[in-house]
């Protein structure tokens, strides 16, 4: 019997019940049949962003003062999975200050660890927008998440090319978007 996978799902929205929150719940479904899942809703963990420090994570990350809150939990658990799909809304044409604040964080996990850093990177990824914008920015963002001259593969989920308001939270009540959802997931555990 083969072992079973792992996935890590993260949602950096701020909303509870938003579409990024659908998107993980139908997420956690699909992958629950083929993976063990690790889900975490960012703005249900504790996560302090950097500053008002003297930058102790340049000399050794456990001196980062705020080492201990859940950015290592998170860090950890996509380094554990074969696969981490990032849920991201878009906030004005740029990934939302959860994302930036995990982005940031991470560098106390990876700094002087260039083995965690290149096992983070080698980690398949998918990044999910709810966007009904600009795409670039998000790209030149997830760069920073996979490993060098690789592309991150997302897939942009505009609610309104779905008949849906992105406010409502209602973009997984389509069948056309969930079904571009696993359709783009599919691939995650290969």
């Amino acid at each position: 019997m083969a072992e079973k996978r792992t996935a890590c799902l993260i949602s950096f929205s701020g909303r509870e019940n938003g579409s990024c929150a659908a998107i993980a719940e139908e997420l956690r479904r699909w992958y629950r049949e083929r993976a063990t899942v690790r889900s975490f809703a960012f703005s249900s963990v504790s996560v302090t962003p950097c500053g008002r420090c003297g930058y102790q994570c340049f000399q050794a990350r456990e001196l980062c003062p705020y080492f201990s809150d859940s950015e290592l939990l998170l860090c950890e658990a996509v380094l554990d999975s074969d696969c981490a799909c990032f849920i991201v809304p878009n906030y004005c044409d740029y990934p939302c200050a959860n994302f930036f604040i995990f982005n940031e964080r991470s560098q106390c996990c990876f700094q002087q660890r260039p083995d965690l850093l290149e096992k983070y990177l080698a980690v398949p990824k998918k990044f999910i927008v709810v966007s009904n914008s600009s795409q670039d920015n998000f790209t030149a963002a997830f760069r920073y998440h996979v490993a060098e001259n690789t592309e991150p593969e997302i897939l942009f989920l505009s609610a309104k090319s779905f008949g849906k308001s992105s406010a409502a939270g209602d973009l997984m009540d389509s069948a056309q978007a969930r079904a571009a959802l696993l359709e783009f997931t599919e691939t995650a555990l290969h």
